[in-house]
């Protein structure tokens, strides 16, 4: 409609703010497991505790205006669904035109409007211009007229956005691409809870998410996730897991098409009806297709590589884990590396102006590679994120922009480094946010510098926050075993045993007996306890956390490898090398089938075969087998990334054994190199170094 615009004037009425915290959900980084040796057995197989539970702290807070925006109408009020006549005001994309296409009634609707006659939280996904957004604002409209449509344009107006509907009596909260509302300060359950049970009326939750981020929140990734990862994750799942999901195809079925041919007098209709067999309508009239092959031309010599090299860097802040959009003076600092890469000047670029004018250029006159919001500021087309062969985020660009931005979005990137196991970048970004005062940013910087190889650290860390008064009982907890855990990584194996015995005895109280929480605390009692040298005991631990598994969470196939893993390894003290590679090899095919290749159980897997080839006397195999699992670690990890400094040092043992002495030198002093700068002065790592050097000298 007319006049319809984003937050000319705060909502009225809201007397101090609700800062939501999430705390508890706290998990052992799942990478541990990717070592090998009798300090790998248990670490290996263990994808620890995260309390999945989330308390609400309130605290005041100011906001800017700019953070505070919301969807209103050009007198400043919430309009209601009817009155949002432009799809683009709820996010839809731009199309060529004075107006939107018509709208083509999509298979997905009577099932989106089913469902909302039996919840109130409905989800779209699909991939990108699928069309999610269309759909739901059009269901929106028709289904819901009269309802107040609040519409955040930030993640930082989650909150006033939750609080607006709340006030109303009938509202549609819209969170259009849900995944940017995720995170510190963004939705949670416990507000979602709040809005459905605000007393009378009725308010409903509809939004849309890229299947590509909706992929990260199935089961099988959360053994992929390292610990504040698996911390924010389970958080971001419980959420998703209170919506009805409709999925919607990008490819349109024969009867859309046939919808869709009624409408072929618009002249954007009828031209992507001629591709819907390679692409979906709504696909080709968001242009996605044509602005990925435009993205690859424009690096050709004296064309627009300078937008290229704009787009890319634009592409990779969202990959590092960026939300917010940036400023040009920001992109156009961070395009020149990439620029530099691809030739330079001997490409020929455009200028500057020339580069942002080309790349913000609809494609048909739909959307360009980089989408230009009301404040100036510039985001990535996200069709483009799906792009295959996309390289790493290099390091240029993730220094450049972690030095530019505030504490809340060194948060985000701080989470989503440690996920990709960048463990640096994680303590960097982490450290930033936790001095700007970020307060959600101390338990998983903790565990980052856990993880990258300062146990005592992370342990003195968590110690505090178990001690903090008042804190949660169950945050308590969490802040407890990993203390523990990272006491038993110190070295200190028999106290982390007595201090997993009380922290098995707290969590049973607290939670059932069955609860994942509870049995990952008895994994990492048994991991310990194997460590500390009873390994009988250990093994007839696992067997019995094993059953209570397979017989409690059947589908839970990471933690029941990671437990068979544990089983196998602490039992060669009683059974056979044989027996134990049999079983392992086994179990390999399975984690391989329900994991993937590339999961941290697998490839603790292939550690522990390689272990045993090594102590069966066939050295080369054991070099064969331990070269690879290298190659696989450091394409995955950071060169200075704990476990591939532990997989070197497991190479160096085989070499010696093999009676490579001179190679298995040369080795362990470049690895002992590059140790010393990123560990703590005492860690075991050092200490395995240290004496293998002295084995060869």
């Amino acid at each position: 409609m007319p006049g319809l615009r984003r937050g000319e004037q705060p909502l009225q009425g809201l007397i101090g703010f609700v800062a939501v915290v999430v705390a508890g959900c706290v998990a052992i980084v799942a990478a541990i497991t990717w070592l090998s040796g009798p300090w790998a057995a248990g670490v290996g197989a263990a994808v620890t505790a995260v309390y999945g539970l989330t308390a609400e702290l309130f605290r005041p807070r100011r906001r800017s205006r700019e953070e505070t925006d919301l969807l209103r109408d050009a007198r400043g009020r919430i309009p209601r669904a009817r009155q949002v006549s432009r799809p683009e005001a709820a996010g839809v994309r731009a199309a060529e035109g004075a107006t939107a296409p018509p709208y083509v009634p999509r298979d997905a609707e009577h099932e989106v409007l089913r469902r909302l006659e039996q919840t109130r939280f409905v989800l779209l996904v699909g991939e990108s211009a699928a069309g999610k957004s269309r759909l739901g604002y059009e269901v929106a409209r028709s289904r819901f007229p009269n309802y107040r449509f609040v519409a955040p344009r930030t993640r930082a107006a989650v909150l006033e956005a939750v609080a607006c509907a709340r006030s109303y009596g009938r509202a549609v909260l819209w969170l259009d691409d849900l995944e940017n509302y995720l995170g510190t300060d963004g939705i949670t359950v416990t507000m979602l809870r709040s809005l459905f049970d605000s007393g009378r009326g009725h308010r409903v939750v509809l939004g849309t998410m890229r299947v590509e981020e909706y992929r990260r929140f199935e089961a099988r990734e959360e053994s992929r996730l390292t610990g504040s990862d698996r911390d924010a994750w389970r958080t971001q799942r419980e959420l998703l897991q209170e919506a009805e999901v409709v999925r919607l195809s990008r490819r349109w079925s024969p009867s859309e098409c046939r919808r869709a041919a009624a409408h072929a007098d618009d002249a954007r209709i009828a031209a992507a009806l001629h591709t819907c067999d390679r692409f979906g309508i709504a696909e080709t009239i968001a242009a996605g297709p044509e602005l990925m092959d435009a993205w690859e031309n424009a690096w050709a010599p004296g064309t627009n590589p300078r937008a290229a090299a704009l787009v890319t860097a634009a592409v990779d802040c969202r990959r590092a884990g960026l939300r917010s959009a940036m400023t040009r003076a920001l992109l156009e600092l961070l395009h020149e590396p990439y620029l530099a890469e691809r030739g330079g000047a001997g490409l020929r670029p455009e200028t500057v102006n020339a580069a942002f004018q080309w790349a913000c250029t609809p494609a048909l006159a739909t959307s360009g590679l980089l989408i230009q919001d009301q404040g100036g500021r510039y985001q990535a087309f996200d069709y483009l994120l799906n792009t295959p062969g996309l390289a790493p985020v290099p390091d240029h660009l993730w220094n450049t922009l972690l030095a530019a931005v505030g504490p809340e979005d060194a948060y985000d990137l701080g989470l989503v480094a440690h996920q990709q196991a960048r463990l640096q970048r994680a303590i960097t970004a982490l450290t930033k946010a936790h001095q700007g005062c970020v307060t959600e940013a101390e338990f998983p910087l903790a565990l980052a510098l856990g993880d990258g190889g300062h146990p005592r650290e992370a342990a003195t860390r968590l110690q505090r926050i178990a001690e903090r008064p008042g804190t949660d009982p169950l945050l308590t907890l969490a802040a407890r075993h990993q203390a523990a855990f990272f006491t038993g990584e110190s070295g200190a194996t028999h106290q982390a045993v007595r201090l997993f015995g009380g922290i098995v005895d707290l969590a049973q109280t607290l939670l059932n007996p069955a609860h994942p929480d509870v049995l990952d605390a008895r994994h990492q009692l048994a991991y310990f306890t194997g460590e500390s040298g009873d390994t009988r005991s250990a093994a007839e631990q696992f067997r019995a956390l094993l059953s209570d598994r397979e017989r409690h969470h059947p589908d839970d196939h990471q933690q029941i490898i990671a437990t068979k893993r544990s089983c196998i390894w602490f039992s060669t003290s009683t059974g056979t090398l044989e027996e134990s590679e049999r079983h392992m090899h086994t179990l390999l095919d399975e984690a391989v089938t329900r994991l993937g290749t590339d999961a941290p159980h697998t490839l603790a897997i292939r550690s522990s075969l390689a272990t045993f080839a090594a102590r069966a006397g066939r050295h080369d195999e054991a070099l064969a087998c331990f070269a690879s699992l290298i190659e696989d670690r450091m394409r995955l990890l950071e060169p200075e990334h704990p476990h591939v400094i532990r997989s070197r040092l497991d190479l160096v043992q085989a070499l010696a054994g093999a009676g490579h002495t001179a190679q298995a030198r040369t080795e362990v002093l470049s690895t002992l190199h590059t140790a010393e700068h990123v560990l703590e002065p005492d860690h075991r790592h050092l200490h395995y170094a240290r004496n293998l050097l002295a084995q060869l000298s």
